[in-house]
């Protein structure tokens, strides 16, 4: 058997050690905000947090998580009051919302390791969006890089209102997904 802490509450799982802990989480715990992707943690649709770090679930066993803090987006704010979970829905930025669970958790994972991120920082996110969210997220991330320092704009706003920037979508990450354009993670 192996346990953890999902979301606040301990959890032990009768499944084999080998299960990758996104299907535990989606078959046996019921929780569905961590998506089927790829199945290689390239997408970012399974992502969690492990431990306060962002973690494509798929490719991670529950045996090697015994005793690890997992954070699902069921868990991150059940009242959506996190800070990028307020700044997602004033921005606008939800699509089609396939991706958005593994974006918003990558993004909690970052801000809470440093609230005021660099540009880098955000343009090394590697979650896949095919609808083109890139621009309303990166808005997403300031404004709440700004509620979590109170007000500080990490001169990434004054930026964001000049020419468009490559971030979240440049390095061909959280792309449109036309034809045109590659498919590359940043080395």
């Amino acid at each position: 058997m192996t346990s953890m802490t999902i979301n606040g509450e301990a959890v032990r799982f009768k499944l084999d050690p080998a299960t990758p802990l996104l299907w535990a989480l989606r078959d046996a715990a019921n929780l569905t905000g961590a998506k089927y992707g790829c199945d290689s943690g390239e997408c970012g649709a399974c992502t969690v947090i492990v431990d306060e770090r962002a973690v494509p679930s798929c490719t991670v066993s529950i045996g090697a998580l015994e005793g690890a803090d997992v954070i699902t987006i069921e868990g991150l704010a059940p009242d959506r009051a996190h800070p990028i979970q307020q700044a997602w829905a004033a921005e606008q930025v939800s699509q089609c919302g396939y991706c958005e669970p593994g974006v918003i958790l990558s993004i909690a994972a970052m801000l809470k390791a440093n609230p005021r991120p660099s540009e880098a920082e955000i343009a090394a996110l590697t979650n896949i969006c095919r609808c083109g969210i890139g621009p309303r997220a990166r808005k997403a991330i300031v404004r709440a890089s700004m509620a979590l320092t109170g007000g500080d704009s990490l001169g990434l706003l004054v930026r964001q209102n000049a020419s468009p920037q490559p971030a979240l979508d440049g390095p061909k990450r959280f792309s449109n997904g036309s034809s045109n354009e590659e498919q590359i993670s940043p080395q």
